[in-house]
């Protein structure tokens, strides 16, 4: 009972029959006089607002959404429409000279009457439309498309009406014209549809909305699949003869997934807003899971009958989509892409489409950085020397072309340039830069303060192949990429019948024990409560405060983390009773690491590493914070020497950022976060001392903005920055906790500052050697020796000096 009160908004569910949330069956839209545009409409259609105006926001209005749903409709019409035109409209033997064209006539030049056209090629309208008839299979692909097309436009002309309704919200409501729209932020939008509630009372049944109301509406779906793939439940990670362990999640077997469980005939819920009240019964769960188990077969054999024309869909889509791009930007397969399994894995509980965006777009750098230091000493040989062969044979033949541009005209020449152009581009990807130096582990930790999810196995072992691969599960190729969307409607129905139909009890279960009734939201996954006491994991600072059993509890510190990241993200909102605790718990022990770390002055002044990044005008305040924290601990356990001429005390990667989030709580956050209503980090730092009066000259700084515009993206910046430290910070904690017999700082490997002093990029993720090296990294002996005596004749033990430190 005493849990009650603080979550007397977050009922445990009850067997409701009605279409609409609890306690809202009657219940009206009140609108003012002057809000015409919203009519009186159910408070339940209210539900889906925030959706509709998240996705209006994130789209840029009404134009844009309106010329995008066009162009979709334009597309799929022109793709049948040019296939159908190559496939029955072409004269193929003409058009490649195997059958002779002789033009005769009065106008025509004796010497182009061989000449092959391009309307020779082409068949005379009459024949062309022959053609078609006389083959069934393509009136019958053609009538589909055209049923699809006609589907399509019908929701296009819906999807317009929805949007001229949420414009009209906009302007008149949110008083935010369409203009202007591209000027504000979500976290602008979402404060006055807030204050408007508050104002207007637009629902009546929940006097005021709360931001985590409004994300749940709009993320309620996303927040089940980010549970379901944190708990292991979806089955995407396959294991197959010879490869060992794939992910396999494409954009159809996600279609798919909703299909059965949310949205789709047969599935779980009845609505937008609320689940089945069967599934909420643990009475007939077997029958229950049998009858899931049979729409899950149903859709497979679907999916089996319609591979046909969904592999033919993807494969000309594809064509048409990389061939053009793969001529012009061969290396662009080689570049690497979050996949749609990193996306869901890496998620917080509660994080919004552009939050992730940014956040994994920020992370990429890194990333690419760690993927791209290993490397195959076989493959960059047999590399060097098929770009030696292709090399030479395309010189030859961009010469005889400079000398007579005849040469062009013989059969295969131009293909011929073309493919060892390709050739040499691949594999010139596979050569890496002598010239670099690769640290796997500090790489690591760069990307994990921005992804902010890590296996415990990783740690210790960044430069090992098996982390690689488990990298490049949520990191792939973009080729990878191509490849499984094209194979997809092959493996789909074999996932979904031989795979998920055996998974049917478990999602039940999943959906009656984890779903929870919020009055004024409707149906949502409990994990999206980022309840401490319910689903807190005790390795994660959660130890004392949460009641939940193993299965119970979110896996990889999801539930702590998403927590922070909401709390940054919205610092307006008002965490529950169990969240306080937690928050405050995070205060205390910062508070007391902070005190026993290095000052906040020191490490963005005192390191030398720190200093070059720090004078670098590319580079951010908050972006200068975050490299300071993950590069003070290498130049520690190298026996830098500080301005004094004292060597600066051996500290972790958890002290460090300890001392910054101490030293924002006091400056930063102070000056830039208006109406914060709680502190994450202690605010009893002196402000008369002389460190803190350098932090807030140095913060200051960092946030001084000419602009609206410029001070929303500084504040921004420096929350994203906040909950990176938070990230590092806590998963130095939770190893600490997890396996107390190993130290926190084995973390860091030292490295020679030889390989530091040069580093100029983003936090200290790659190393550039200030003189050339052979291949493998090999220096002078003698160079080795003055190295050495130039940082110091007695420090620390000597790195290899190979590729990787």
């Amino acid at each position: 009972m005493a849990n009650f009160e603080a979550y007397q908004e977050y009922q445990r569910i009850e067997d409701f029959e009605e279409d609409s949330p609890p306690g809202e069956e009657d219940l009206l839209v009140h609108v003012p006089e002057g809000l015409k545009v919203l009519l009186i409409l159910p408070c339940h259609t209210f539900l889906n607002c925030p959706v509709h105006i998240y996705h209006f926001h994130q789209k840029n209005g009404f134009a844009c959404m309106m010329v995008t749903e066009l162009f979709e409709l334009v597309q799929f019409l022109f793709v049948v429409t040019f296939t159908t035109f190559l496939v029955n409209c072409v004269e193929y033997d003409v058009l490649f000279a195997n059958r002779a064209v002789n033009h005769t006539g009065p106008g025509h030049n004796p010497l182009d009457r061989s000449k092959v056209t391009l309307p020779d090629a082409i068949l005379p309208g009459q024949q062309c439309t022959q053609r078609i008839e006389e083959n069934s299979w393509n009136i019958f692909l053609l009538i589909m498309a055209a049923i699809f097309w006609i589907y399509r436009l019908v929701k296009v002309i819906c999807n317009v009406l929805s949007y001229w309704e949420i414009r009209q919200f906009y302007i008149k409501a949110l008083k935010i014209k369409m203009d202007e729209l591209c000027n504000f932020t979500w976290q602008e939008v979402q404060d006055r549809l807030i204050s408007l509630q508050r104002e207007q009372q637009m629902c009546i049944h929940k006097k005021e909305l709360t931001e985590l109301d409004i994300y749940h509406r709009i993320l309620r779906f996303k927040n089940y699949m980010v549970a379901m793939i944190n708990k292991s439940l979806l089955p995407v990670q396959l294991q197959l003869p010879l490869l060992g362990n794939v992910v396999f999640l494409t954009q159809g077997l996600k279609y798919n997934f909703e299909l059965i469980l949310f949205w789709g005939p047969g599935s779980l819920f009845q609505n937008k807003w609320n689940l089945h009240p069967k599934y909420k019964r643990s009475g007939n769960r077997l029958e229950l899971a049998q009858q899931l188990s049979r729409v899950i077969l149903l859709m497979g054999l679907a999916n089996l009958l319609l591979c046909p024309f969904i592999l033919v869909w993807q494969v000309l889509y594809a064509f048409f989509s990389y061939t053009e791009i793969i001529r012009r930007e061969p290396g662009s397969l080689g570049a690497r892409r979050w996949s749609l399994f990193g996306r869901l894995y890496l998620r917080h509980f509660n994080e919004l489409d552009h939050e992730l965006h940014g956040r994994l777009g920020r992370g990429y750098k890194p990333t690419s950085k760690y993927m791209n230091s290993f490397t195959s000493p076989l493959l960059t040989v047999l590399a060097k020397n098929i770009a030696f062969f292709s090399g030479s044979v395309l010189a030859v033949l961009i010469a005889l072309t400079v000398y007579d541009e005849d040469v062009l005209t013989v059969q295969h020449i131009l293909t011929a340039i073309t493919v060892l152009g390709v050739v040499i581009t691949i594999t010139r990807s596979f050569i890496p830069d002598e010239h670099m130096v690769w640290c796997p582990e500090q790489l690591l930790q760069c990307m994990l303060a921005h992804i902010h999810y890590m296996p415990d196995h990783w740690r210790g072992n960044a430069n090992k192949s098996e982390t690689r691969d488990e990298v490049a599960q949520l990191f792939q190729y973009k080729a990878v990429f191509i490849l499984e969307e094209l194979l997809s409607p092959i493996v789909t129905p074999f996932i979904l019948i031989f795979l998920l139909r055996n998974k049917s009890l478990e999602i039940i279960d999943f959906f009656r024990n984890f779903t929870v009734e919020v009055v004024g939201v409707g149906d949502i996954c409990s994990f999206a409560q980022m309840d401490i006491r319910r689903h807190g994991n005790p390795t994660w600072m959660s130890e004392g405060q949460t009641e939940a059993s193993v299965y119970q509890q979110a896996e990889n510190g999801k539930t702590e983390l998403s927590l922070m990241h909401f709390t940054i993200k919205n610092p307006r909102w008002q965490p529950p009773q169990e969240s306080s605790v937690f928050i405050s718990h995070l205060k205390e022990k910062v508070h007391h690491d902070a005190q026993g770390g290095p000052s906040t002055q020191l490490l963005l002044s005192e390191a030398p590493l720190c200093t070059s990044l720090q004078s670098n005008e590319s580079a951010t305040g908050p972006e200068n914070l975050l490299v300071s924290v993950l590069a003070h601990p290498i130049l520690t356990a190298s026996g830098l020497q500080g301005r004094d001429h004292r060597f600066i005390p051996p500290s972790t990667a958890a002290s460090a950022a300890a001392s910054v989030l101490a030293s924002l709580s006091t400056s930063q956050l102070a000056h830039t976060s208006r109406g914060r209503s709680h502190g994450l980090m202690p605010t009893s730092l002196n402000p008369e001392s002389t460190m803190y009066r350098s932090d807030r000259t140095i913060i200051d700084s960092m946030t001084h903005s000419d602009s609206h515009v410029r001070s929303n993206a500084l504040h921004s910046e420096f929350a994203s920055a906040e909950m990176s430290l938070h990230a590092i910070y806590m998963h130095e904690l939770h190893q600490q906790s997890s396996h107390p017999q190993r130290s926190s700082g084995q973390w860091q490997n030292p490295v020679p500052m030889r390989d530091l002093h040069s580093n100029t990029g983003g936090l200290g993720s790659s190393i550039s050697m200030p003189t050339p090296v052979h291949l493998g990294g090999w220096k002078e002996e003698e160079e080795e020796n003055e190295d050495d005596q130039e940082i110091n004749s007695g420090s620390t033990p000597k790195q290899g000096t190979g590729s990787n430190c």
